[in-house]
């Protein structure tokens, strides 16, 4: 175990912590007895997770931030320490005795771990260093054959353009050219012809958001300047390993879209103003039509979706139905639970990629049926799934693994964990004791000699709980 005692100021400083312990103490009272108390937490700069109860505002009133003041201010000691080195996310936990005395323990942060989501456990842990997950290495298919709509017509859109903005003023050739210089890419027509007639600049209008407001109501979006033109490639979209390993690239025969997480041939130029982009297809389904106009949304990893045939169809308002596919080809994901699909057996198919077994209350599963699946590189088994989890080990193509403490335990046991992960998680229970889990983490890490998750302990006394 990599620890390591610490006596300074700041983040190392026993006393920046004493607010957060004695609130966690004190939620915790009605457990206070001869026993030691443990408590857990993480805090972020962007968020935090305490195990605090928070008080029910009066009748008729809503929760405001004065109702958790002391919660707050505590966390903000924190946080303000946390800025003085640099650090992100800090997860901690701390043993009480009844007399005060506490040993705390902050944990990490390590280079190869992503944080937690809203737990004091460690997230992803980054064996390979810079890894990427196998949808965002996906490039879209060849479109060689793919044509613009009958509907583009970019005169028609330029006659449209100049009646709905007479004042506009429009990007020269060279700013247009600058552009493509700098995306690596030539503008469709259409495109060009948008710019041409606005470029879009803040400065253009004065500080008039009027003047925005009426170019957004002729465009149909909130219009990027030609300046901020930029490519949705895979790497525009951010992603936490334990969610993107789940997700597959999916392109159906007829679909308009193609299914990856993002393209060179998708040209982002506007927004919806709810966070989704607006981009100018240039790799299309095999449905789809170059220089379609699609929506890449900001709650979805892997897709997008069709909005017209055309640029011209879009600032024209036109319709346009996505064609979606019908069929029934089984999923490159399954999901095995009691919800879902029933058996590990009715999941397995030489396309799986992602195979998740979840909360199960029958007998345990055997991986039998999975092992050689060509395709197959991430599993995630909830905990007491797996009838023998060192059948694992036979499967060779894995990438992500993420397993209860119990199954990792087994495979570090064996000397069974799989060399061909590029990642791996360890999901934790409830209000599970973060150190037994950190100390998996590390002998995971260990295997691919990667930057040990290190304990800092910090020793200080809080007093009798009836002084907190």
């Amino acid at each position: 175990m990599a620890t390591r005692k610490h006596s300074g100021q700041s983040i190392h400083d026993f006393a920046t912590w004493q607010p957060v312990l004695r609130l966690l103490r004190a939620a915790k009272a009605d457990e206070a007895g001869a026993a030691p108390l443990r408590v857990a937490g993480r805090i972020g700069r962007r968020g935090w997770s305490l195990a605090l109860r928070h008080p029910a505002p009066p009748s008729g009133r809503a929760s405001r931030t004065e109702d958790i003041q002391d919660e707050i201010d505590a966390v903000e000691r924190v946080r303000t320490a946390m800025t003085e080195v640099g650090a992100e996310d800090v997860s901690f936990s701390a043993t009480i005795e009844p007399a005060g005395t506490t040993v705390l323990r902050l944990l990490g942060p390590s280079p190869a771990v992503e944080p937690g989501i809203g737990t004091p456990h460690p997230g992803a842990l980054i064996l390979i260093e810079d890894s990427l997950p196998e949808p965002w290495r996906r490039l879209p298919d060849p479109t060689h054959d793919a044509r613009p709509a009958s509907s583009a017509d970019p005169a028609s859109l330029e006659r449209t353009l100049r009646e709905r903005l007479p004042d506009a003023i429009g990007a020269t050739d060279d700013e247009i050219a600058a552009a493509e210089a700098r995306l690596g890419v030539r503008l469709p027509e259409e495109l060009k012809v948008l710019y041409r007639v606005t470029r879009a600049r803040w400065e253009d209008w004065a500080g008039d958001y009027e003047t925005a407001v009426r170019v957004s109501e002729a465009v149909r979006c909130e219009l990027s300047s030609v300046d901020d033109l930029y490519v949705a490639e895979a790497s525009t979209r951010h992603f936490r390993w334990e969610h993107a390993a789940m997700e597959a690239v999916v392109t159906r025969p007829d679909a308009p879209v193609q299914g990856v997480v993002g393209s060179p041939g998708w040209i982002v130029f506007g927004g919806n103003g709810g966070g989704d982009q607006l981009a100018v297809d240039l790799t299309p389904g095999p449905r789809g039509h170059t220089g379609q106009i699609i929506l890449i949304g900001h709650e979805e990893s892997v897709g997008a979706e069709l909005l017209a045939d055309s640029l011209t169809d879009w600032i024209l308002d036109r319709p346009t139905h996505e064609r979606r596919h019908r069929g029934e080809e089984p999923p490159l994901v399954a999901h095995v639970n009691h919800a879902s699909i029933k058996s590990v057996r009715e999941a397995a198919h030489p396309g799986l990629e992602v195979l998740s077994i979840g909360v199960w209350d029958g007998a345990p599963f055997s991986l039998a049926p999975v092992i050689g699946l060509p395709r197959l590189r991430t599993l995630a088994a909830y905990a007491g799934t797996l009838a023998d989890p060192l059948e694992i080990a036979e499967l060779t193509g894995l990438e992500f693994l993420e397993l209860g403490p119990q199954d990792w335990r087994a495979l570090l046991d064996a000397g069974a964990v799989p060399r061909s992960l590029s990642a791996a998680s360890i999901t934790a229970y409830g209000d599970q004791d973060p150190l037994p889990v950190v100390a998996i983490a590390n002998e995971i890490l260990a295997l691919w000699d990667r930057p040990q998750i290190i304990q800092t302990v910090l020793e200080g006394n809080l007093g009798p709980l009836a002084q907190a």
